[in-house]
Parts: structure tokens; C-alpha cells; sequence
């Protein structure tokens, strides 16, 4: 499913915002608008607010259509946001908004990206990025750890696991290239967003946990 679209739907008021979530549940409201939910529409709810992620513009526009529709039967006066994701900025954006027409625009995209999420990790005091590392011994963590230390790199070591915080995707990725090349032979390393910084831009994310999840890596 590419879920590139969201509507936001604010009600203003939970009571109307539960019952709508719950319509949009119901197969006689889908079956209503056809084709156009010929993929499924990822629903969400926070508060007021209603999240609506779909496939196409067609069909997030096909949502808001049905919505507005039931909206007045009900008298609820909902204020409406459609969004796309825009892969360059890597944010929900105007969905009128060209796309960078050029390598350079690309690169400039990119560059204002870095640099906001740079300045989020320094708000928010945590690193919007992360890079986990397991090694195939508990001594050899330790070593990888005590020397990544020394060069003032952000490091949490637990058994023969590793967390790395960076600030960017860009530092990120290189971090985790340079660990590669360095982590004694049999470790594994990915980049990716912190588990803060994902829980922020989820609006229907469970509160924080401090746990870093190594996807598909189990303990010995």
C-alpha cells in the first residue's frame, strides 16, 4: 500500500470525531464510494482530530467528499487539511507544490531537511536519528563502545547491543557506514529514526517508551 496522502479532519469536538472514526469503519459508507477504495484507507484518531491516509489524490478527495456528506446530516462543521508526502523534504506538504524540477532543487530540498532535523534533535534533546548496532560477542560491544566514547560519539551499550544517536539521516548514514567498517566481523548495523522522533510524527503512536527495538535480532 502507498498510503502518500493525508487528509486531516478536525472536528473540533471528540464526541463527533469518535463517531466519525467509527462510520469509516462501516462497509456501507466504503461501498458508497466504489472504486475509489479499491485500496484500504489507514484510519487514525487523535482527539478531535481525524487522520485519513490514502493511495491517490483521487481517493483521499473521494473520502473528504463522503465525509463532507455526512458531516451535514450530523451539522458538524469539520475544518479539512489534505497533504502530500513530499520525498525531498520528507514532510506532509501543500499538495499543489511542484516537486524539485532539478538536482540542484533535489540537493537544496535535502540540505533544508538536514538542517531542520539537526535543529529538532537539539530542541526536542534527542537524536532524530539512531544507528543500532549488535556484535556477535559482549566484548566485542564493549571494545566497539569504549572507543566510539573516546571520540565523543553519543553511545549506549547494553550486553552486545549498541545505540548511537545521530542528528541527521545524512550523519546517520554515515555513522553506520563507518561502524561497518570497523565493528569486528559478524556484527550487524542499521540507521534509522529514533523511537522518539517516530512516536512525534504519529499522530495515532502510543506514548514514548525507552526501548530500542532490534527488529529481527534475538539475544543469545
Amino acid at each position: 500500500m502507498n498510503d502518500d496522502w493525508r487528509l486531516r479532519i478536525d472536528l473540533h469536538d471528540e464526541a463527533p470525531a469518535r463517531e466519525l472514526t467509527g462510520r469509516l469503519e462501516d462497509f456501507d459508507l466504503a461501498h458508497e464510494m466504489g472504486s475509489s477504495f479499491s485500496d484500504r484507507v489507514v484510519v487514525s484518531r487523535d482527539g478531535h482530530e481525524v487522520f485519513c491516509y490514502a493511495a491517490t489524490r483521487a481517493q483521499a478527495e473521494a473520502v473528504q467528499a463522503a465525509i463532507r456528506s455526512l458531516a451535514a446530516e450530523h451539522r458538524w462543521t469539520p475544518d479539512f487539511e489534505l497533504r502530500h508526502w513530499h520525498p525531498a523534504a520528507a514532510d506532509w506538504e501543500d499538495p499543489d507544490r511542484p516537486l524539485p524540477g532539478s538536482k540542484a532543487e533535489a540537493a537544496a530540498e535535502r540540505a533544508s531537511r538536514m538542517e531542520r532535523e539537526r535543529q529538532e534533535s537539539e530542541v526536542h534533546g534527542y537524536p532524530e536519528y539512531e544507528v543500532r548496532v549488535r556484535c556477535a560477542r559482549r566484548e566485542d560491544a564493549v571494545r566497539l563502545a569504549e572507543r566510539l566514547r573516546r571520540e565523543g560519539l553519543p553511545t549506549v551499550q547494553r550486553g552486545e547491543f549498541l545505540v548511537l544517536g545521530a542528528r541527521d539521516e545524512d550523519e546517520a548514514q554515515g555513522l553506520a557506514a563507518r561502524v561497518r567498517a570497523e565493528a569486528p566481523s559478524g556484527s550487524d548495523v542499521v540507521a534509522e529514526g529514533s523511537v522518539p522522533e517516530v512516536v512525534a510524527g504519529t499522530p495515532f503512536a502510543t506514548p514514548f517508551n525507552p526501548f530500542a527495538v532490534f527488529g529481527g535480532l534475538s539475544g543469545s
